[in-house]
């Protein structure tokens, strides 16, 4: 069983948490919240389900690849402590439990729900295919996490006429995750450059650090229009200015730090503290 939440990644629940924080910030500057139990419940289900079968669907791509790469050389799948025919199964009951939870949304909801949960699927399942083809495969996953914004705030409100509250938050997300995803591939760079794989560390090159210091840069610019939009109280902006600040201090540590698994784990680590950060701030404005 160890092994099947190794294929998950339930073992590892940042990984989870960096997903559902984008679906806490939709759904805490929408126009009815606070969220209802329900509501909360449901997303964080989908999200658990819906990033197992991305994580799943990522490894049955990669199976070969993953063996000569020291990152990932020791998944389940790679090392083969998982059967392929096993991860099929896995994946295909992930998706079902998936489509359960949008089946669970009020009717009033459901509709829009599914219809963003049909068009997320196949970003979702093309993600792991596109470092082989596609020069920046980061973005590719940045509009997967765009979804994790835009089915929350469908759920809550029925609707996605959130005006530019809701465009801010997705551009917001779209950057941040560009960004702390680039950081993430700079951990296997030179193995990728070997293997003939794709990814934004690659394509960057000396870019990169840059490119994420202004990804981090619009991430706060579009929270801070969002936040404004929605009439987040003054209570969020310090939290808003710690987090800004805590993501530059982030970029600067890489220049001070040799590239590897472990400058690239704490940068991803950190990510989920601050973006935490910034959704206490949110909800602390809308209970006080």
């Amino acid at each position: 069983m160890g092994y099947y939440f190794q294929l998950l990644r339930w073992n590892k629940p940042t990984g989870r948490l960096i997903l559902l924080i984008p679906a806490g910030w939709s759904l805490w500057l929408t126009p009815t919240a606070p969220p209802s139990l329900f509501v909360l419940g449901i997303i964080i289900l989908g999200g658990l389900f819906v990033s197992g079968a991305g994580c799943i669907a990522n490894d049955i791509w990669d199976r070969k690849f993953d063996r000569e790469v020291i990152r990932t050389k020791e998944r389940p799948l790679a090392n083969g402590k998982v059967s392929l025919k096993a991860a099929w199964v896995l994946l295909i009951l992930m998706l079902f439990f998936s489509f359960f939870i949008v089946l669970s949304i009020p009717q009033e909801n459901r509709n829009l729900c599914l219809l963003l949960a049909s068009l997320s699927l196949p970003f979702i399942l093309l993600y792991p295919s596109a470092k082989r083809w596609f020069k920046y495969p980061q973005l590719i996953l940045s509009i997967c996490w765009g979804f994790s914004v835009l089915i929350p705030w469908a759920a809550s409100e029925s609707s996605l006429s959130g005006e530019v509250t809701l465009l801010f938050c997705w551009l917001a997300t779209v950057f941040w995750t560009f960004g702390f995803d680039t950081v993430y591939a700079m951990a296997d760079e030179i193995e990728d450059k070997v293997i003939g794989l794709n990814s934004s560390a690659i394509s960057l090159g000396g870019k990169s650090i840059k490119t994420v210091s202004f990804c981090y840069v619009l991430t706060s610019f579009f929270l801070a229009l969002a936040a404004f939009q929605a009439n987040l109280g003054l209570i969020y902006w310090p939290f808003w200015l710690i987090t800004t600040l805590g993501m530059q201090r982030e970029v600067f540590l890489l220049s001070s730090r040799s590239k590897g698994i472990k400058t690239s784990g704490m940068h991803f680590s950190n990510q989920v503290r601050l973006g935490s950060l910034l959704l206490l701030g949110m909800i602390l404005s809308k209970l006080i």
